[in-house]
């Protein structure tokens, strides 16, 4: 009886420690679906940032409205006629404190 008890604590000893710290263990187990769950949303992060610049590239394709927009913002372009002022510093009140 005593060899049927040892023989059935070193089984259950050794079940736990494959449970634990073996191979494919509970731990592992979590540090791996906490790197699915990153992935998942880093996946969405791109999946929106790409939707974002399929919109961009349908507006740029489909007028000339986001073209000029875009000319107007990064290349500093200006249409005939147009007067282009850019105000630097300065007091935002209006009126410096001397």
């Amino acid at each position: 009886m005593k060899r049927l008890l040892f023989v059935l604590i070193a089984l259950l000893a050794m079940l736990q420690y494959r449970l634990w710290l073996g191979e494919k263990s509970l731990a592992e187990s979590f540090h791996l679906q906490e790197q699915i769950r990153l992935q998942q949303q880093s996946n969405e992060e791109l999946v929106a940032r790409n939707q974002v610049l399929k919109e961009e590239i349908n507006d740029l394709r489909s007028g000339t409205e986001a073209l000029e927009e875009r000319a107007r913002n990064e290349l500093g372009m200006v249409k005939d006629g147009e007067t282009f002022f850019r105000v630097v510093g300065g007091d935002r009140n209006g009126l410096a404190d001397n």
